[in-house]
């Protein structure tokens, strides 16, 4: 009977509690690792306002200023589409082409991950644009980028305003700009509510037809007299020193001045058939606070970036700069933080973390005493802790 006794006692026993109960220093050890390691783990995961979905759609931006959305899908829009339906991973195209700008739409299958759809795409481009019937004058290179909705909303605007000209306020936020965009995780910083200047040359018809000259011809001396010229190096004495051919406008008097027609040795200048100055660009943005306007800088940043450090980044960024660069009287708000909901979220998330844990304590303690009940409760934030180090091992976003 003694050795039956003794068989079911060795069943019922649990050898990991045993081997606990017998080592439990190392226990003791292995919690304290844990709880260390699970609240850096905590510490160091990126918090996020959203959710960042990682979906496979590539963007196309074309601009083609100057022609109609009927030359422009014909000339743009076609060309790319034709060449990008040949990917066999493409689920779905879309597109809009309007006045002077095309936009394709590229969805992919989601077995294909973004960074590869996005090469794809990049490719079949190239293979478009290098075709002869492809516009060759484009202002620029379209633009292709992957669809990342935390990368393109901004996280929060800061708004300069005071009593200084549109000029002025715009230097100081070119300023900050250039310091924001020295952080690891902003991805852009864009300018909002300043009007850009732009050099207008207005032709008179009449006088550019008697001088047998066409509208590209003028353009096209206009560019080539705006450019350096690099001409390599040359040796003198022991030393290499770079030779270019510095041609850049710098005055609007030397674009006035541009030779244009020389015939029968009578020069004719830009001056002589159109009138060249400086305006203001059409207007694409306003920003105003409160009823005035102000210029704002709208901060983005890269996706899985800890959005709480950026914030408080940026917050002791500025306040050095108004401290030592920056005017007394310039004002500066900032709007749209969504850090601060999200801060709210993680104080919200931790307070119940404690909070069940005590509830749980509390109730065990009718039950099983106070220490059964201690160790009980004390496996609720132990369980969380591992689960923290393996988020954060696995890279993963604390999304609130």
């Amino acid at each position: 009977m003694s050795n039956k006794k003794q068989v079911l006692e060795q069943l019922k026993e649990f050898r990991l509690s045993s081997a606990s109960v017998d080592n439990k220093n190392t226990v003791f050890v292995l919690t304290i690792l844990l709880a260390v390691f699970g609240m850096v783990s905590y510490l160091a995961m990126p918090r996020e306002a959203f959710p960042e979905i990682e979906t496979p759609e590539i963007y196309i931006g074309t601009p083609y200023p100057g022609n109609t959305a009927m030359d422009v899908e014909k000339l743009i829009t076609k060309p790319l589409e034709k060449e990008i339906n040949k990917i066999s991973e493409v689920d779905e195209i879309l597109s809009t082409s309007v006045e002077g700008y095309s936009t394709i739409q590229v969805k992919f299958l989601y077995e294909v991950t973004p960074q590869e759809a996005l090469r794809k795409v990049k490719d079949k481009v190239d293979v478009a644009m290098s075709d002869s019937d492809f516009p060759s004058d484009l202002p620029a290179d379209p633009n292709i980028f992957e669809f990342n909705i935390s990368e393109l909303t901004p996280v929060m605007n800061v708004n300069l305003s005071g009593d200084f000209s549109v000029a002025q306020l715009k230097e100081y936020a070119e300023y900050l700009e250039e310091e924001f965009e020295e952080f690891s995780s902003v991805s852009e910083v864009d300018i909002v509510g300043v009007e850009d200047e732009e050099v207008r040359i207005s032709i008179d018809l009449n006088k550019m037809e008697s001088m047998e000259l066409s509208f590209a011809k003028i353009a096209n001396i206009i560019k080539s007299e705006n450019m350096t010229v690099s001409s390599g190096n040359v040796r003198v004495k022991d030393f290499r020193r770079n030779v270019r051919v510095v041609g850049e406008f710098e005055s609007i008097d030397e674009i006035r001045n541009i030779m244009i027609s020389n015939k029968k040795n009578y020069p004719v200048y830009l001056k002589d058939i159109a009138d060249v100055e400086f305006t203001e660009k059409e207007r694409e943005s306003y920003a105003q606070l409160d009823g005035k306007p102000v210029v704002s800088l709208n901060v983005k940043k890269k996706g899985g970036a800890n959005l709480i450090e950026l914030s408080d980044r940026i917050n002791s960024t500025i306040a050095k700069a108004q401290a030592s660069v920056l005017p007394e009287n310039l004002n500066i708000t900032i709007t749209n933080d969504q850090s601060e909901s999200t801060k709210k979220q993680v104080t919200d998330l931790e307070n119940n973390i404690i909070f069940g844990m005590l509830l749980v304590v509390l109730v065990l303690l009718f039950f099983l005493g106070f220490k059964n009940a201690l160790f009980v409760g004390m496996a609720i934030p132990m369980s969380m802790m591992i689960s923290f180090i393996i988020l954060n091992t696995a890279g993963v976003t604390l999304n609130m």
